[in-house]
């Protein structure tokens, strides 16, 4: 362990945001240690990527694994810090950090507040999301998604959503709830290119159609939209089954019906484009009408998590209005509103300092540029010693397997070999129990 001064850093999470930022200040001299809830660093890359983006996972995982081979970065995955963890953020700074780095990501959950949410049918992206990618806790929930589903929202992870609908659910129809019109869909050419072989044309057709006069009422040209929407079909991947994919423009749920606990229903509001301040925003009108369908997924975003132990403000944690280290003018420091003061010694980045915010590049970039502030307000302290080995004993006195980087070079091994056997391009273990045990941490789990 080191026995040199130089700047002592936690970062709390172990996704892109935090594990570049990490290798910033590791980069920069500082000794870095990393504190992740999961087993397996990687956080939105290794359980947000769709399962068959095999060359992008691997990619991210090779730069992790350079990150976490640098000797100035220790990590400690599968343990909880916050409020209501198994540390504090008051017994961090007990350990001697001098800044902490909050890159936590996005982990609440994110409704509207609609009637009918508690029904059997009803799921947010997130959950899903996390099902398939095989993110423990998930792994086990079940889901009713039927023949008949509808999504809510406009992005890319609702094209994921629809994408595993249409190979792994085979459902008969796939129904988009768009807001507001094509021309303000946030997904990408190339995820649509995954999905658009099942775009049910006449459908859409008719919707262009249905939804012109509500564009031209605002001047905006439906050639926009119309392109956001069919540029992918030059490089559309091959129609798998007979899904159709259709978009419902111009629509926002209003609440889920069911009966015995069941959903049954959907009703929908039509709505008219407004332009408020260059903006374009969607207005209802009061029409409302239901559709038949078995499951309605939410894929609106996420937001922090408010039991972490951070202020917040407006489902965001609390961010200082005038940093004292901005970064392209950005503020990267936590902030106490009741205080009026920054919390001098936390800093916030990726997801966790503005939820849903981009794709994985983005939240990479955020916690470089967190990083970054953090390594400012450094310049501001003398370097400490830093007491790694207290860090290990606090480790060992947590009544949990605590995971280290050896820890997770063996876990990789193991599955590594567990595709090659069963002819996999990855396989990956669905529980902690079964990660634990293939690390020989615990014996007594049984995989299966």
């Amino acid at each position: 362990m080191s026995e040199q001064n130089s700047y002592f850093v936690a970062v709390i999470g172990a996704g892109p945001s935090g594990l570049f930022g990490a290798r910033e200040l590791a980069n920069q001299g500082a000794q870095v240690v990393v504190f992740n809830r999961d087993i397996k660093p990687g956080g939105l890359a290794e359980y947000g990527v769709y399962p068959d983006k095999f060359k992008m996972k691997d990619g991210f995982r090779k730069q992790f694994r350079g990150t976490l081979a640098n000797p100035n970065l220790s990590y400690y995955g599968n343990l909880r810090v916050g409020a209501e963890g198994d540390l504090t953020l008051a017994d961090l700074r007990a350990l001697g950090f001098q800044a902490i780095l909050v890159t936590v990501g996005a982990q609440g959950t994110k409704w509207v507040g609609l009637p009918g949410e508690n029904l059997v049918g009803v799921y947010h992206a997130k959950n899903l999301v996390y099902h398939y990618n095989k993110l423990p806790a998930f792994t086990q929930e079940r889901f009713r998604l039927g023949k008949r589903c509808a999504i809510i929202g406009a992005g890319n992870v609702m094209l994921d959503i629809a994408y595993f609908m249409i190979h792994e659910v085979k459902a008969e129809e796939v129904i988009a709830i768009v807001r507001r019109g094509p021309g303000e869909v946030n997904f990408t050419k190339e995820e649509m290119t995954r999905n658009i072989a099942q775009l049910d044309m006449e459908a859409f057709e008719a919707e262009m159609k249905r939804v012109l006069p509500v564009l031209q009422a605002i001047n905006q040209d439906p050639e926009i939209g119309r392109h956001k929407m069919l540029d992918a079909l030059p490089k559309a991947e091959p129609k798998s089954g007979d899904t159709r994919l259709r978009f419902e423009f111009l629509t926002s749920p209003v609440q889920m019906t069911g009966e015995n606990g069941w959903l049954a229903e959907l009703e929908v509001e039509d709505n008219i484009l407004v332009v408020k301040d260059n903006e374009v925003k969607a207005r209802g009108t009061g029409h409302k009408r239901t559709l038949d369908v078995e499951a309605v997924i939410f894929a609106i975003g996420d937001k922090i998590d408010d039991s972490f132990g951070l202020p917040t403000a407006s489902n965001a944690f609390a961010m200082n209005p005038s940093p004292r280290f901005p970064i392209d003018k950005t503020s990267y420091e936590a902030f106490d509103p009741d205080a009026e003061e920054p919390i001098q010694d936390v800093f916030v980045g990726g997801w966790a300092r503005k939820a849903s915010e981009g794709l994985v590049g983005y939240a990479r970039k955020d916690g470089v540029n967190a990083s970054r502030a953090v390594w400012q307000y450094l310049q501001t302290l003398q370097p400490t010693v830093p007491n790694l080995a207290a860090v290990a004993e606090k480790m060992k006195s947590l009544s949990k397997p605590i995971i280290t980087k050896e820890n997770i070079k063996k876990l990789e091994a193991v599955e590594a070999a567990e595709a090659k056997k069963r002819g996999l391009e990855e396989f990956k273990f669905a529980t902690n129990e079964e990660m634990l045990q293939a690390m020989g941490l615990n014996v007594s789990a049984s995989f299966f």
